[in-house]
């Protein structure tokens, strides 16, 4: 038995119930049926380890707080200290570490984060030592990754949903697994709001009945139906820093007016793709001459209109000044950053997040969203419920492939009944987008080779029984 064996169509043939042209949906949806079945059984192992490192990655942020108590939550004290006198606490627990940056306490009760480079934490991590904000006691050590201060637990698992911790090799899988995502859930909607049906209440929810693949059926197209959109957007997001769409796509950004701006002096903004893979640390300098200070600098700061209380400070690199950075995620949200003289606390450049283009906006609240830390707790669980969704969407397809054995396949050569005002187009934009994310069109040229394999080998195997 083979996969084309398998590749029946789901219900007998009917009318298409879709808002189209006489003839259209009849003619794509075989195309679309077995895109769809061969992308499910061939990518779905992609979309599973994705979707289980995913669902564990939504559900590390509530562990780190419970893993990382002690280190993130002390009593909350009557007064608090000056920055500078936390900092230079730090500095005695890592001598040999260079103080980057300083994440003041966002909430009462929640510890000073000082972010150092030390040369035996791993590449692109920093050293964060925890303050106690009210006594100065120091309440631990740990490896901090990326902008959102990932600790190790979250790290590694973010690692996981990355790349399987295999570097550049493993980086493909995920890659593959965003590339087919949106085209499987779209593939998949078109297929299940072109079924006849009933009443409209069936396209929504699924429907009852004995333990079937046709009530199996419902319960995936309908679950599919509600997650179709948060499954493309998470497709679309998670290919912004893919290995080869994502330069793609960074480069289009950049040619429409989308780049996201950086301050024009001071040290520059993280990269906003620092959720899943980018670098946060390095070696600062102080520069040279007199220098007012982290009390001071974060007081100008606020005079120049940084008010969240999500702030970090970005210590000052030779020739460059203080960067005070809002980083409140939640709605609406404060990401506002200001560049600052060292020596006066005079404001050298002010970067306002309502002055990024349209582009940059949707680009940075997006990733923020893939990565969790858009809208805090609503955000995770809307990840884990999506999560969830597309554990349950794989297996559910599966178990509809395991019980339609044997069944007769969509037949073959179905595009020819598709009309050429139609099929020259579909062709044209289906190798752009191929071009555009090149595993996409890797893995379907793939599928169109092991397709016209199987069809030579069925050719053969009918010529050998009439010979």
């Amino acid at each position: 038995m083979t996969l084309d064996d398998l590749a029946r169509p789901e219900t007998p043939e009917a009318p298409p119930s879709l808002p189209t042209r006489p003839g259209t949906w009849s003619a794509l949806r075989p195309l679309v049926l077995r895109l769809h079945f061969y992308a499910g059984v061939l990518v779905a192992p992609f979309l599973l380890v994705a979707a289980v490192s995913g669902l564990l990655y939504a559900l590390s942020f509530p562990a780190e707080k419970i893993v990382y108590a002690h280190e993130l939550e002390v009593p909350v004290g009557d007064t608090t200290l000056p920055l500078s006198q936390q900092v230079n606490t730090a500095r005695k627990v890592d001598p040999n570490g260079t103080v980057t940056a300083v994440w003041p306490g966002a909430e009462p009760g929640a510890t000073t984060r000082v972010l150092m480079a030390d040369p035996d934490v791993p590449e692109g991590t920093s050293l964060a030592v925890f303050v106690d904000p009210y006594t100065g006691d120091v309440r631990g050590q740990l490896p901090s990754y990326g902008s959102s201060g990932a600790l190790p637990l979250r790290t590694w698992i973010d690692g996981l949903h990355r790349d399987l911790h295999l570097g550049d090799l493993g980086r493909n899988y995920s890659e593959i697994a965003a590339s087919w995502l949106w085209v499987i859930a779209l593939g998949g909607v078109l297929l299940w709001a072109g079924r006849r049906r009933k009443n409209r209440r069936s396209l929504l929810l699924p429907e009852g009945g004995p333990k079937s693949r046709r009530r199996t059926l419902s319960w995936h197209g309908s679950v599919g139906l509600w997650a179709a959109v948060g499954l493309v957007l998470l497709s679309a997001t998670g290919l912004t820093w893919s290995r080869y769409a994502g330069d793609n796509i960074g480069t289009v950004q950049d040619a429409l007016g989308g780049a996201t701006p950086k301050l024009s002096a001071g040290a520059a903004p993280s990269s906003e793709h620092e959720g899943h893979g980018g670098h946060h640390g390095g070696t600062r300098t102080s520069p040279q001459g007199a220098d007012i200070g982290l009390d001071k600098a974060v007081e100008a700061a606020r005079a120049a209109g940084i008010d969240s209380p999500r702030i970090s400070i970005t210590l000052p690199a030779e020739g460059k000044g203080y960067v005070v950075k809002e980083t409140d995620t939640q709605f609406p949200v404060q990401l506002d950053s200001v560049a600052l003289d060292p020596t006066d606390g005079t404001v050298l450049d002010h970067l306002r997040f309502t002055d990024y283009p349209l582009l940059a906006k949707l680009t940075r609240i997006g990733i923020d969203a893939h990565t969790g830390v858009f809208l805090g707790l609503f955000n995770q669980l809307a990840l884990a419920a999506l999560a969830l969704a597309l554990i349950l969407l794989i297996l559910w397809g599966y178990r509809m492939w395991w019980l339609r054995r044997p069944g007769r396949p969509v037949a073959r050569g179905a595009w020819r009944k598709v009309p050429v005002t139609l099929l020259l187009p579909l062709v044209a934009v289906t190798a752009l987008v191929a071009w555009f994310v090149p595993l996409l069109g890797l893995s379907l040229l793939l599928f169109l080779t092991v397709d016209l394999a199987l069809a030579l080998v069925s050719r053969l195997r009918a010529r050998s029984r009439t010979a």
